[in-house]
C-alpha cells in the first residue's frame, strides 16, 4: 500500500501507536493521532510526537478522528468501544500496527502467538536465530513496536514477532513467513465478554493470509488449539512431549528429536535448553522447528539454546536469603501461567496471587495448590475472590502492598522454601503493567 500522502488516523498513543505515527510520518504519510486517555502513560508519547510535528489529540476523541483514508488501531483499544463502532458505520478501513510494519518490512517475519509463553518463546527464538549468525530483531508485544523497526529490516534478515490476540483482531494483510501457536487457554474473556470462542478466533488469525510457502507451528498437546485449527494452506509443523508427528518435534526420554518426513534432522537433551518447566521444552521445541525450517546448523542451535537467560518477570531467579528463594513471575497473568509456575518447583511456596481479575477460575490450580502451596498471600482487587476460594483449604492472608507481602513472609518462610510471585491477573489495579508490579517485587525482595 501506498501511504504518501493519505491522512492515517492512528488509535492510542502509547507503544504501537507511537511507533505506527513515527512509521506513517516516514512513509510521507500525514498521521494523525488519537488517545482517550490524559494521564503520565501518555506524557513521554506527547514529547515525541511535537518533535516529530505529529498532530494529535489526548484526552478524548473528536470528529477530525474520522478525517481520514485509513485507521490503525492499537492493541490497547477494545473492538466494542464507541471509536471502532463508529469507524465501522462510517465504512473506514480499520487494521492492526502489525500490518502496516509488515506491509514495508523486506525481511522474513516468524510471528509467535499463543496464551502463555510468547515472551520466552520470541526472546529465546531471536537469540537463537542470532547466535545461528541470522540478524534478527525481536519486536510486537515485546520490546518496541514492530512500526520501531520494520522499514530497516533487510531482506536476509529477521524479525520474530509476539503477537497478543489484541494485535490480531484487525490484522488484514498480515503474512509471516513462519506462524506458531504455542497454546489456548481461557484468558482476556474480560475483554471478549466471556466468549473463549472469540478468544480463539483471534488466535487462529495468524495464519489466515498464509500460502503453501509459509509454515504454520502447532502444539499437538493442546486440545483446545488442535481442535479449533481451520482450513489453511501452511505446511504443518508439530511439537509435542508425549506424541511423535510426521514432522516437527518430539520428547523421547531426556531428549527433544526434530524429524522431517520422518527422517531425524536434531537431536539435543533437555539439560541443553537453560529453563526450568516442561512449558519451557515444549516453547524450545517450536523454535528449534523454526530454526530447522530455515535451514540454521545443529551445533548453532544447541549453542543458542545453551547460552539464553531467560525473561525478566517470567519465572525469574531474583535472589536466595537464608535458604529460601525468591522468584518473580509478574508476568503470569492468568491461571494456566500459575499452573506452569507451580509445577517448575519441587519445594513448598509462598504463593502471592491477586490484582486486575480476568475472569479466572481457580479451580485449574486447585489441587497443584493443595501440593505445594504453605500459604498464599492474596493482593489487588481480587484479593477477596482469591480468599473466599481458597481459604478453607490453605491458609491465606490479604496484603495491601507487594511491600506488606515481603516484610511478612520473610519472616515465616524456611530454608528450601519458594516464595513465588504468580498473581494469575493483570496489574493494572496497583501498578502501570507486569514490568513495574515485577520491578516492586524485586525491590522489596533486594531490600531485605
Amino acid at each position: 500500500m501506498n501511504y504518501s500522502g493519505k491522512k492515517i488516523s492512528i488509535i492510542g498513543a502509547v507503544r504501537s501507536g507511537i511507533g505506527a505515527a513515527k512509521l506513517v510520518k516516514r512513509l510521507n504519510g500525514i498521521p494523525f493521532v488519537s488517545d482517550a486517555f490524559d494521564n503520565e502513560k501518555i506524557k513521554k508519547s506527547i514529547e515525541i510526537l511535537n518533535s516529530l510535528d505529529i498532530l494529535y489529540e489526548i484526552g478524548g476523541h473528536t470528529s477530525r478522528v474520522f478525517e481520514c483514508e485509513l485507521m490503525i488501531v492499537s492493541p490497547g483499544v477494545p473492538l466494542d468501544s464507541e471509536i471502532i463502532k463508529t469507524a465501522r458505520d462510517k465504512k473506514i478501513k480499520m487494521i492492526s500496527e502489525l500490518d502496516l510494519a509488515s506491509s514495508v518490512c523486506k525481511g522474513n517475519i516468524i510471528a509467535i502467538t499463543g496464551t502463555n509463553g510468547k515472551t520466552t518463546t520470541t526472546s529465546l527464538c531471536g537469540h537463537v536465530f542470532n547466535v545461528c549468525g541470522a540478524k534478527t530483531y525481536t519486536a510486537g508485544n515485546i520490546g518496541l513496536a514492530f512500526s520501531e523497526i520494520a522499514y530497516d529490516v533487510k531482506e536476509n534478515e529477521y524479525v520474530v514477532v509476539e503477537a497478543s490476540s489484541f494485535q490480531l483482531d484487525l490484522i488484514d494483510k498480515f503474512k509471516p513467513k513462519v506462524a506458531a501457536i504455542l497454546n489456548i487457554t481461557p484468558d482476556h474473556l474480560n475483554r471478549y465478554h466471556n466468549n473463549y470462542q472469540s478468544y480463539i478466533n483471534s488466535k487462529m488469525k495468524i495464519f489466515q493470509n498464509q500460502d503453501e510457502k509459509d509454515y504454520l507451528i502447532i502444539n499437538r498437546d493442546n486440545e483446545v488449539l488442535i481442535n479449533s485449527l481451520t482450513t489453511h494452506r501452511s505446511t504443518d509443523y508439530y511439537f509435542s512431549l508425549s506424541e511423535k508427528s510426521k514432522n516437527g518435534c518430539f520428547l523421547t526420554g531426556d531428549q527433544i528429536v526434530f524429524i522431517k518426513n520422518d527422517k531425524e534432522e536434531f537431536r539435543c537433551s533437555l539439560s541443553d535448553i537453560n529453563l526450568c518447566g516442561e512449558h519451557n521444552h515444549a516453547n524450545a521445541m517450536a523454535v528449534i522447528i523454526a530454526a530447522k525450517i530455515l535451514g540454521f546448523d545443529n551445533k548453532k542451535i544447541i549453542e543458542g539454546l545453551k547460552s539464553f537467560q531467560g525473561v525478566e518477570h517470567r519465572l525469574e531467579f531474583v535472589r536466595e536469603i537464608n535458604g529460601v528463594k525468591y522468584i518473580n513471575d509478574s508476568k503470569a497473568t492468568n491461571v494456566d501461567s500459575v499452573w506452569y509456575a507451580l509445577r517448575s518447583f519441587d519445594q513448598p511456596i509462598y504463593l502471592i496471587l491477586g490484582g486486575q481479575d480476568k475472569g479466572n477460575d481457580y479451580n485449574q490450580i486447585k489441587d497443584l495448590v493443595l501440593s505445594k502451596v504453605i500459604k498464599i498471600y492474596a493482593i489487588g482487587s481480587s484479593a477477596d475472590k482469591v480468599f473466599n476460594f481458597f481459604h478453607q483449604d490453605v491458609k491465606v492472608e490479604i496484603k495491601q502492598t507487594i511491600d506488606d507481602v515481603i516484610t511478612a513472609v520473610n519472616s515465616e518462610a524456611r530454608e528450601n522454601e519458594i516464595v513465588l510471585l504468580s498473581p494469575a491477573c493483570a496489574s493494572f489495579d496497583m501498578f502501570n503493567d507486569y514490568e513495574h508490579r515485577g520491578k516492586v517485587f524485586k525491590e522489596a525482595v533486594n531490600n531485605l
